[in-house]
């Protein structure tokens, strides 16, 4: 496949975000052109190249994928900038219309191409807000490692981030609000290996994450604080009722996934969006997998899968 790596400049005026696109060959173009098009919206602390065993099965298929690297990550992070940080202004708003930014330019490159987004962990909370804005562009979206919090624990995260940004400040990088998110997320592990382990049961997969420079790190203030936003948004009906009722969406987990509440959070995700009527969603948890379903044991069968549900929306089809 074709690897490009380029950069265009982000919506909040000032940084240069980092992305990449992903070809294929001509021997896997049988009509001469694309498919459609997949653009991968990553999770929190970490960057779109970790995708790439997942664009290449989608280019081995006729497919372009693509994706960025958010504002606080990857390659977007520019010398002596700090990683996890966003933006000063509306980054919960910044960063959807980075994402939209990208589809645009792609979307101009392969005019009339079925266009697709899927978006895992952070990154599907980022894309079930650009549901909400943009979602009348594209044919279909794939909900990856989601959840669905209460509002009293959005709202006492949000009342705890606001609080320490008072005293320290939105680039201070937050270990407290991070043990308060995240602390409790290896407790139903038996004798967890590391503090990484309930994002896959593929131990290989957990080390190359904890090896990794670029993974991981603990997020600033402005960075929960963005996160923490993200996850309102999508809780509000009047935002929900704005996603197309027509437009299919697919959830997929894993069932000992803690961001998703080990299923409950991600089916009452799917609920919220049946509530507001939309009439093509689709549920799929993988029985004992952690919450990097791409990067599982069975990672091939979880993209044969999303593939399996893209078909017939690419082909004309409907499910």
């Amino acid at each position: 496949m074709k690897k490009t790596e380029f950069y265009f400049d982000s919506r909040d005026g000032e940084s240069r975000i980092h992305a990449l696109r992903y070809e294929p060959e001509a021997e896997n173009l049988p009509e001469g052109r694309p498919v459609a098009v997949l653009q991968i919206v990553h999770g929190m602390a970490e960057y779109i190249e970790r995708y790439e065993e997942t664009a290449r099965f989608f280019v081995e298929r006729g497919f372009v994928v693509t994706g960025e690297d958010h504002l606080g990550h990857g390659k977007t992070v520019a010398e002596g900038g700090t990683r996890g940080y966003f933006c000063r202004q509306d980054p919960a708003t910044v960063v959807v219309r980075d994402v939209h930014r990208l589809k645009k330019m792609t979307q101009a490159l392969y005019p009339e191409t079925p266009y697709f987004l899927l978006g895992h962990s952070m990154g599907s909370f980022i894309l079930r807000n650009y549901l909400c804005r943009y979602g009348t562009g594209i044919q279909g979206a794939v909900i990856v490692g989601t959840g669905m919090q209460s509002a009293g624990l959005v709202y006492s995260a949000k009342a705890v981030a606001c609080l320490q940004r008072a005293f320290a400040g939105g680039r201070h990088v937050s270990r407290l609000l991070d043990k308060l998110a995240f602390g409790s997320y290896n407790k139903r592990i038996e004798n967890p290996r590391t503090e990484s382990d309930w994002i896959s049961r593929n131990a290989e997969n957990v080390d190359k994450y904890n090896a990794d420079p670029l993974c991981g790190f603990v997020f600033t203030v402005n960075g929960f604080q963005t996160l923490f936003e993200l996850v309102a948004r999508i809780r509000k009906k009047k935002n929900l009722q704005k996603v197309p009722k027509g437009l299919p969406v697919l959830f997929a987990a894993g069932t000992d996934d803690p961001v998703g509440d080990y299923g409950e959070g991600v089916k009452r995700a799917f609920d919220s969006l049946d509530a507001v009527g939309l009439e093509h969603l689709t549920l799929k948890l993988y029985e004992g997998d952690r919450h990097e379903i791409l990067n599982e044991t069975d990672a091939e069968k979880v993209r044969q899968d999303i593939y399996d549900w893209l078909r017939p929306l690419f082909s004309g089809e409907m499910v």
